[in-house]
């Protein structure tokens, strides 16, 4: 059997600065990390997606594409490596053209949340300059989040992204607005405990990775404590992981199963990573990646693996049996 690892071309020119330098830094190193695994099982390339890709991929005769591309550049630029594929009647790792569409756009995720009961912040989200000068009507309870709609990773959320006054809200929707695509959303902010869960499965039968608690307790009393790229990026070290997370079995089994609520309700398929804060013992879905980093030791979902008998070699190739399981039954399906 033959994987081909598919991954972007570098987004920096898309992306400038150290968030473009970032992004294409870990996609090298992941890349690295899978071909070790996958080496040892199949037959493994590497494949850079442009305007040729259905032709390379079938003329490598292909049978598997684990698919990393979070796509160059718009809206919905995460669902159009899976479109292509689908178009091709090629097969691939992770979620589908719809989950990649849903959870990219954090607007229409979080609508999708509250039409299916599953907690989320409250949130306005802002298209151009006339919208951010009807929010003076609006009663906004400061502080707010301020972030992209269809960025990941800590793109676009910064130290200066939480807000506690108007003028500071305008002026940060109005510098996010010329860097990303709109909407910007002014999201709730929920002070609590926050934590990451990994979903590895399909349907019914999901498994729920060591829940990973985030502590921004050691950071610099300078910062604001959230997940901020700056703290991302610099402050590793003092940001405290516990994996598993010390909660009691209630608090724990309402987080995994608001988790996987979350999971489905966007139709997410083989593996994806539901990032929640606690207020009040309730567990509030702040965003879903559908396509979560898998550098090894760096990436959530990779330092959930590690903390069970899973391992990243686990990890890596579950998201495979995934895919190949879930293939194979939609095959048998059609048959019957």
């Amino acid at each position: 059997m033959k994987i081909a690892i598919l991954i972007d071309e570098p987004r920096v020119s898309y992306l400038p600065g150290e968030e473009g330098l970032s992004e294409d830094l870990q996609k090298r190193k992941t890349v690295k990390n899978l071909k070790e695994v996958l080496s040892k099982r199949f037959e493994c390339s590497l494949v850079k997606a442009d305007s040729d890709i259905i032709s390379k991929l079938q003329n490598e005769n292909v049978s598997l594409v684990f698919n990393l591309c979070n796509g160059i550049r718009g809206e919905t630029r995460q669902a159009q490596i899976p479109a292509i594929l689908e178009f091709a009647g090629i097969p691939y790792t992770g979620s589908s053209i719809l989950g990649h569409t849903l959870a990219i756009n954090k607007n229409y995720a979080c609508k999708v949340f509250k039409g299916s009961g599953v907690p989320t912040p409250e949130f306005i989200c802002i298209y151009d300059k006339d919208d951010l000068m009807q929010l003076r009507n609006r009663e906004i309870k400061f502080p707010v989040l301020i972030k992209p709609c269809d960025e990941g990773s800590g793109r676009g959320i910064h130290q200066d992204s939480l807000v506690y006054d108007f003028r500071s809200l305008k002026r940060k929707v109005q510098q996010e607005l010329r860097l990303y695509n709109p909407p910007i959303m002014i999201t709730e902010y929920i002070k609590g405990r926050e934590f990451t869960v990994g979903i590895l499965g399909n349907g019914n039968n999901l498994k729920v990775l060591p829940i990973l608690e985030i502590s921004f307790e050691a950071l610099p009393d300078d910062l604001a404590k959230f997940y901020s790229f700056e703290v991302k990026s610099n402050y590793a070290d003092k940001t405290i992981f516990r994996c598993p997370a010390p909660l009691d079995n209630k608090l724990k089994t309402k987080i995994e199963n608001t988790a996987k609520k979350a999971y489905n309700a966007l139709s997410l398929r083989d593996y994806a990573r539901v990032d929640i804060r606690v207020k009040d013992d309730t567990p509030y879905v702040l965003e879903v990646n559908s396509l979560p980093g898998l550098q090894k030791g760096y990436s959530d979902i990779t330092k959930m693996a590690g903390a069970c008998k899973l391992g990243y070699e686990g990890l890596i190739l579950k998201i495979v049996e995934n895919a190949i399981n879930r293939y194979k039954q939609a095959s048998e399906q059609k048959v019957i």
